[in-house]
């Protein structure tokens, strides 16, 4: 193995290892997130389970206890839907952090491999052309399949953007059906 073959392996492996680091810090951010999320949302869970239980203990009349049940009922649901988009964000925001890691190195990859394949060509005995010829088209492929699974992913990543937006809506829309009887009594 030439010393450039060693240099060169030696950089892909930095190079690799850069990666591999930037996608565990993602991935420990996000954890650490998600985490303090779910805490937060525990508490909350926790402190209301124990108000509403108070107030339910405190009813005097089957008529009271039955209108405290309907009313807290209703602000789970807010709370629970504001839960889910802020796990939704948390989850596509890590998701794009992830895609534009590997978008640079996967275009650092093609680059340094249609380098190789250039200079290699160029110093092939002959017949080493239609190897290179090869390779140029495994390479288009592969960045062409690339592309489209990007491009799905973002697709993908929409779609349940789009989702979330009309469940958010959705939830309004019936919880200020649910407070409207409720002020007129």
């Amino acid at each position: 193995m030439s010393k450039q073959n060693v240099e060169q392996l030696a950089a892909a492996q930095k190079a690799n290892a850069e990666v591999m680091m930037a996608l565990l810090r993602t991935a420990f951010n996000g954890v650490e997130r998600l985490t303090a999320l779910n805490m937060a949302a525990s508490r909350e869970v926790f402190n209301s389970t124990v108000a509403n239980a108070q107030q339910l203990l405190g009813a005097k009349d089957p008529q009271a206890l039955a209108k405290l049940n309907s009313d807290l009922a209703k602000p789970s649901v807010e709370k629970w839907t504001a839960y889910s988009r802020s796990v939704y964000d948390l989850v596509s925001e890590m998701q794009k952090e992830v895609t534009s890691v590997m978008e640079s190195q996967y275009s650092s990859f093609t680059k340094n491999a249609a380098s190789a394949v250039e200079k290699a060509k160029s110093t092939a005995p002959v017949g080493g052309d239609v190897f290179a010829a090869t390779m140029q088209s495994m390479l288009g492929a592969s960045t062409k399949a690339f592309d489209q699974m990007t491009s799905m992913a973002k697709q993908l990543s929409d779609i349940a953007e789009a989702n979330m937006k009309v469940a958010s809506s959705a939830t309004s829309s019936v919880v200020s059906a649910a407070k409207k009887p409720a002020a007129k009594k």
